[in-house]
């Protein structure tokens, strides 16, 4: 190469790095990679955004300890989280590329070409201090980037067209679509107009019961189906925003006269009331027309989760005869006589004044009965205390008191009432019972109540007796004049003993005679020597099982008539007096099987 030519390519390489130099100094070019497109920009910190969405009214959202609210075109919560978003987009937005303003030079059209000269969207974001303006101009060719500019900035940025998508084209887009937002959870009055009938709910605390209260009388709610109708007062989400006018005709949408009225206050302070038409759109079959007190304009919403509102007042009435807040220290009984269950320690239950442990089971299985048991009918609000007689009330069959225990405070210690059930005559398969402290009188299912004991001796421990087996010594069998003695040598060992007949089959006799040695009662059925003959009980063929220990103390047990279960009625002999009961199937089986003496041939 020649010294001339080396020379043009130094001279032309030393141009090309001072113009370099000149582009460089004179026109810095936009952010390229990773910038982000408003490097100041916190969403956090963002307190108003103005959004004028093209042909549109300008749309203004402010925020206040959290919470945005719209502002313009007018006054209504916002939708904080679709906001939240759009900030959270733009904090983070990056472009693809960044036109400079010498490339902007060159196109005398580009305000036009890039859709600034009317842009889709104009945004104005307030931080403080800090406020910027954004102007959303037009998709590029292929409609995946979109041209943004920020005023201040002399070129213009090309970032993903997804932005669009949080950028709202009308109002609605940013209005909250709860039609509640407060926390109903608060509220201890609900005044409900349904139909034309009005009633209220009502509880006195946060936790307390609550109570349906119709003019002149009140009774228990079903705070289940209450707070189930809050939750689907609260999920209840606007549809569409059919009105803001203040003079609309609300005959027209089925609101002068609401199908549906709910009012939630707490204390004396009004939360929400809404007002639901039995009508809604024409091209909407599931929705309904809404009216909130305090706020203009009409909504819809959809019906289902309207419909446990719609019910009848009876519906909000607790189905339970009663409920257990606190746990149960005494029971009084009026039944077939007239007795006390009382607890004691240790799970422990006395009956008085027969004075003989109860089964404490028996006890759990009666209150289980008792709170569980439905209401199946609401057959009179109030009832005076003369017309009782027509439902067997005035003198109840059979009356239950729950009482809980003493307080510490209290200077006369005596058990406190929880509920007095009173039951009457029955009519088909119900029966008609109330509560002495409510003027209702309701029906009830006639199986339920013919599970409840109504007399002392049903309350006995069904342990009749527990005795050790290796202690012993014979078992005697007595059946239809015939006496068999077995004699117990060792576990599973057996033995006829002088002069009795028979076979012995030593498993099956063992196993049987384990299940005597620790016996129980099924059901306890009757006591009292009168009851013997009623029962099968009698001289004429009787049926006993005596177990004999080593110590020489004896125990038997009789067999009486076939019982309900085809098996017969067993009796023992209990602190000097008889007591009828049905022994556990199984056992009895057994002891008809292997421990009868065969009949002769």
């Amino acid at each position: 190469m020649t010294s001339k030519s080396l020379s043009f390519w130094a001279i032309l390489c030393g141009i090309l790095f001072a113009l370099v130099v000149v582009e460089h100094h004179f026109h810095p070019r936009g952010p390229s990679g990773p910038g982000r497109v408003l490097t100041h920009l916190k969403a956090a910190e963002v307190t108003s955004l103005q959004v004028r969405p093209d042909g549109q009214l300008e749309i203004r959202a402010e925020r206040t300890n959290a919470t945005w609210k719209l502002t313009e075109p007018l006054t209504y919560p916002a939708r904080s989280a679709t906001i939240e978003s759009l900030l959270a987009v733009l904090e983070k937005l990056t472009p693809a590329t960044y036109i400079t303003r010498r490339e902007l030079q060159i196109r005398p059209k580009a305000e036009a070409e890039y859709g600034f000269a009317s842009p889709q969207a104009t945004l104005i974001i307030q931080q403080g201090d800090y406020a910027v303006l954004v102007l959303v101009g037009a998709l590029t060719a292929p409609g995946d980037q979109l041209f943004l500019q920020v005023v201040g900035d002399e070129g213009v940025f090309v970032v993903d067209a997804e932005l669009l998508k949080y950028i709202p084209r009308r109002t609605d887009d940013w209005r909250d679509t709860a039609l509640v937002a407060e926390n109903l959870s608060n509220a201890d009055d609900i005044s409900v107009t349904n139909a034309g009938k009005g009633f209220e709910l009502q509880h006195d605390t946060a936790k307390g019961p609550w109570r349906i209260v119709i003019p002149g009388f009140q009774a228990r709610a079903d705070a289940s189906k209450i707070e189930q109708a809050i939750q689907d007062c609260r999920e209840l989400r606007i549809r569409q925003f059919i009105s803001d006018q203040t003079n609309l005709d609300l005959d027209a949408f089925g609101l002068a006269a609401p199908d549906l009225q709910l009012g939630f206050s707490q204390g004396t302070n009004s939360l929400v009331v809404l007002q639901f038409s039995a009508k809604g759109p024409t091209n909407a079959v599931n929705q309904i027309f809404v009216r909130r007190l305090g706020r203009n304009g009409i909504v819809t919403v959809e019906t289902n989760l309207l419909a446990s509102w719609r019910a009848q007042p009876n519906d909000f009435r607790d189905p339970h005869l009663v409920a257990l807040a606190e746990p149960v220290a005494q029971i009084d009984v009026h039944g077939q006589e007239q007795f006390s269950l009382v607890h004691g320690t240790n799970d422990a239950w006395t009956v008085l004044p027969q004075n003989f442990a109860a089964d404490p089971d028996l006890v759990r299985d009666l209150l289980g009965s008792l709170t569980g048991m439905s209401i199946v009918q609401f057959v009179k609000a109030v009832v005076p205390a003369p017309d009782l007689t027509n439902f067997g009330l005035a003198t109840p069959s059979l009356e239950y008191t729950l009482k809980s225990a003493p307080t510490n405070s209290s200077a006369n210690p005596t058990n406190l009432p929880i509920a007095t059930l009173c039951f009457g005559t029955n009519q088909d398969d119900h029966v008609f019972v109330r509560r002495a402290d409510e003027p209702s009188v309701y029906a009830v299912r006639l199986e339920d109540v013919r599970r409840l004991p109504s007399a002392s001796f049903q309350f006995r421990r069904r342990e009749i007796w527990n005795l050790n087996e290796n202690d012993l010594a014979s078992l005697t069998v007595r059946q239809n004049g015939k006496v068999k003695q077995s004699l117990r040598k060792a576990q599973y060992e057996w033995a006829l003993a002088p002069g009795s007949q028979g076979i012995i089959e030593p498993l099956a006799t063992e196993e049987t005679v384990r299940g005597l040695c620790h016996l129980k009662a099924a059901d306890w059925v009757a006591r009292g020597e009168t009851n013997r003959a009623l029962y099968g009980f009698t001289n004429a063929n009787p049926y006993q099982l005596t177990l004999e220990m080593k110590s020489g103390d004896k125990f038997t047990v009789e067999f009486g008539n076939l019982a309900p279960t085809t098996f017969p009625y067993a009796g023992v002999t209990l602190d000097g007096e008889f007591w009828v009961f049905e022994v556990p199937l199984l056992l009895c089986r057994d002891v008809l099987s292997y421990l009868s003496i065969a009949s002769s041939p």
